[in-house]
């Protein structure tokens, strides 16, 4: 398979399908002419890592690391090393102003490990962490069925037959920046990881900014108190270009009849 590439140059046409709709209305991301400088995020910034450092970003190039991991620069300086002209270093950027207080305990988290287990030695925590980081989508359901319909792989149910019932009942929200990047080129076959956060109906009611609030909130507490992250195991396979309004060819039905793409669960052998 070809590894993916995204677009070389900044192109606001990789911003325009409903996927980037969040980034679009919050950031005014379409108007901008040129990649950003990471300074460019101070203003939608509150983050504070949980060592008390309020968060920043500068070029990765002027970074000093020394003998340190990724992580431990940002909890130990409060640092996030940005690639300039970089499409991955950008969307996660973006995830740090919309969920501050769940990036920061991430963080910490992998500073954990890895000060118990080293960096050579990946435990499942620490991988289903960065899975979440790298392909996380939040979805934000106010009623159960979502969970049991996308769980068993009954996409035309939740895609289609249920399709007026989305930013009703069941919003999503991403959270994994390599998500926001390969749909920069989107492709048959991109799949995130859902995690389900139960939530009022009223939520789906609120402005954009009080919904990342709270669903920032929800998160922490199911990652530092339920310990939701502890393997992989409450994350679900979410084909991403299936959700409504995300990609404009899912508007026809019969996309969905690609079974290589939206697959049926496999079942256990008993």
């Amino acid at each position: 398979m070809k590894r993916f590439t995204p677009p070389e140059q900044w192109q606001i046409s990789s911003l325009e399908t409903g996927a980037f709709a969040h980034l679009r209305e919050l950031f005014k991301v379409n108007e901008l002419t040129d990649w950003p400088a990471p300074q460019w995020f101070s203003p939608f910034l509150t983050a504070i890592n949980e060592n008390n450092i309020p968060i920043t970003f500068e070029e990765d190039a002027k970074v000093d690391f020394g003998d340190r991991y990724y992580e431990q620069v940002i909890f130990e300086t409060g640092v996030v090393p940005t690639r300039s002209e970089n499409w991955h270093d950008l969307f996660g950027g973006f995830i740090w102003c919309l969920f501050p207080k769940t990036k920061a305990l991430i963080n910490h988290r992998h500073v954990q490990d890895i000060a118990e287990h080293g960096l050579q030695q990946r435990t499942k925590h620490r991988n289903a962490l960065t899975l979440f980081d790298e392909c996380g989508v939040v979805l934000a359901i106010s009623e159960s069925k979502w969970q049991q319909w996308l769980c068993d792989h009954q996409w035309k149910t939740a895609f289609v037959e249920h399709r007026h019932e989305w930013g009703k009942t069941i919003k999503p929200f991403m959270f994994g920046h390599a998500n926001y990047e390969m749909l920069t080129k989107p492709y048959i076959g991109l799949t995130g990881k859902a995690l389900f956060v139960c939530v009022p109906n009223e939520i789906f009611c609120k402005d954009l900014v009080t919904q990342y609030q709270y669903l920032d909130q929800a998160l922490y507490e199911m990652i530092n108190t339920d310990n939701c992250l502890t393997d992989n195991k409450k994350l679900s396979p979410l084909p991403l270009l299936g959700v409504p309004g995300w990609h404009d060819e899912n508007k026809d039905d019969s996309f969905y009849n690609n079974t290589d793409y939206f697959r049926a669960k496999r079942r256990m052998r008993t």
